[in-house]
């Protein structure tokens, strides 16, 4: 399970799409590879065996590793770099699909119908981040998913995603002088919560 984990998680340290290909290519050729020298994998599984086993694990479950590099980042000092202009952390928000099929799907897809009448099934999730000019790397903060909620009539959204975010983290994150933003989707009254 550890090594499927950090296998998932290494993926994003490179550019190429299939990096545990390749890993397992250099170890072949070269008796180790960097997965083993940079993220302590032992064995290099493959992609199904990282699905079949990382799919049960609920996001919630990884969640707290977001509030731990960001009080790690917060005691060294590094939020420090990404201050902007009046002194704030600029906190992004913006959503993206991470599924879509018009054949498979779960009782947890959002769903639009196409011209063609053909369900399109589809995951989304609202990606917060710091961000800061000039910088060329963000701090992720803990994603917000767009899943149907208990109680609700209407499909869940972006928008009714983001409210959430930030009326569960808004308190936290206030403190430090943050300033949100979004894109166009975003640019309405109410978005943030009182």
């Amino acid at each position: 399970m550890e090594d499927a984990a950090l296998s998932a998680f290494s993926v994003f340290f490179t550019q190429t799409p299939s990096f545990l290909a390749y890993q397992r290519t250099m170890e072949g050729s070269k008796r180790k590879s960097n997965a083993q020298s940079l993220f302590g994998i032992h064995r290099i599984p493959s992609d199904n065996q990282i699905r079949k086993l990382l799919d049960s694990v609920k996001p919630e479950e990884v969640f707290p590793v977001f509030e731990e590099i960001f009080k790690v980042l917060e005691q060294q000092g590094q939020l420090e770099s990404f201050r902007s202009f009046a002194d704030t952390l600029l906190i992004a928000l913006d959503g993206t699909e991470y599924f879509s099929s018009t054949q498979i799907h779960c009782p947890h897809c959002s769903t639009r119908t196409l011209k063609s009448e053909k369900i399109h099934y589809f995951h989304s999730v609202v990606t917060p981040v710091i961000v800061a000019p000039g910088q060329a790397h963000v701090i992720p903060l803990m994603p917000e998913f767009v899943l149907p909620q208990d109680g609700h009539g209407k499909q869940d959204c972006e928008n009714a995603a983001a409210k959430r975010w930030l009326s569960q983290q808004g308190k936290r994150y206030s403190k430090l002088n943050v300033t949100i933003l979004g894109d166009d989707l975003y640019c309405h009254q109410p978005l943030l919560p009182s």
